[in-house]
């Protein structure tokens, strides 16, 4: 029997015209969704998403509701046609909109976290300048043991941030550190370095300066128990209760995110289909280097939409 995962893409994903294709066929989707999210964040973020300029969409406090808000459009549209998941999970960002499929959080409460987490998140350079870089064909240990090495060295924060697939790792922290671990990966045999192109050090120990404030945001928010299977990207393990739901938000701020392990987890609990929702086609990649018996699908247009909802659909009737 197929057990499909609907997981969901975080900040990297983003492009101008995400969900056009959505708005396009579906109006009904502007009045329920966008002009809130609008009115909400006080920002024109339907004319970013739709539009653009670029610039602007790759401004970390407006990729991240615009990735979000994109994700949970289409998630409405999968569920107009009866498509249903058996677990979900997201990446990094991605968790927020995993939480409102799951019915652990509404969508505008999430939408005004992932607004807030995006704010404060492009503040944490101006503090203590941070950079990341992914390293393929390193093992993950080569990889700690070198970030340990230079952090003990320097004083400087760097570890792992993501272990997206078996091949790819990526490291986050101040730019110099990042720097040296590049080289140091390099001579230690690693098959591409690549200086990432993003303007926060996600998911390291810089950002330990706004989890305070993060937190009491969260702590003001209602979380409930989810009513589908989640798994959290923090933990690679379940979420069951809303304190748990609440408490891998606040873990994820500075932790690893676990993709590798979250995607064998979900084949080992027999998820054979996978479902990308929302824009981009990244996680759907990891997903099938991850697992490359199951199938994937993604939706970030119409066509892609269309033979997802085609063969969800089929394998349900």
């Amino acid at each position: 029997m197929t057990r499909t995962a609907f997981v969901f893409p975080g900040q990297g994903s983003q492009r101008v015209g995400m969900g056009r294709h959505l708005v396009e066929r579906w109006p009904d989707l502007v009045d329920r969704y966008y002009r809130p999210a609008d009115d909400l964040l006080g920002l024109p973020l339907s004319r970013l998403c739709w539009e653009g300029p670029e610039a602007c969409l790759q401004d970390t406090p407006v990729t991240q509701p615009a990735v979000f808000l994109t994700s949970v459009v289409t998630l409405d549209v999968l569920g107009r046609h009866g498509v249903r998941p058996d677990v979900v999970a997201g990446h990094s960002l991605g968790e927020y909109a995993a939480l409102v499929c799951a019915g652990a959080l509404d969508w505008q409460d999430a939408l005004a976290l992932v607004r807030l987490r995006g704010e404060l998140m492009a503040t944490v350079n101006d503090r203590a300048p941070g950079s990341m870089a992914a390293v393929i064909g390193l093992a993950p240990s080569t990889l700690e043991g070198i970030c340990a090495d230079i952090a003990a060295a320097t004083g400087l924060a760097v570890d792992v941030a993501n272990d997206n697939d078996p091949a790819q790792l990526v490291v986050s922290g101040r730019t110099e550190a990042v720097t040296e671990v590049m080289r140091q990966a390099r001579l230690a045999g690693a098959l591409r370095v690549v200086d990432l192109n993003v303007p926060v050090s996600f998911h390291s120990a810089l950002m330990d300066g706004i989890a305070a404030d993060f937190a009491e945001a969260l702590d003001e928010t209602a979380f409930r128990a989810p009513s589908v299977p989640v798994l959290s990207a923090a933990t690679a393990g379940p979420v069951t209760t809303a304190a748990e739901a609440a408490a891998v938000l606040r873990r994820q701020l500075t932790g690893r995110v676990r993709w590798t392990g979250t995607v064998r987890n979900l084949t080992a609990a027999g998820v054979d289909r996978f479902v990308e929702v929302g824009p981009g086609r990244v996680l759907g990649g990891l997903c099938r280097r991850i697992a490359p018996e199951a199938r994937v699908r993604t939706t970030d247009d119409a066509r892609r939409l269309d033979q997802a909802l085609g063969a969800v659909t089929a394998a349900v009737v």
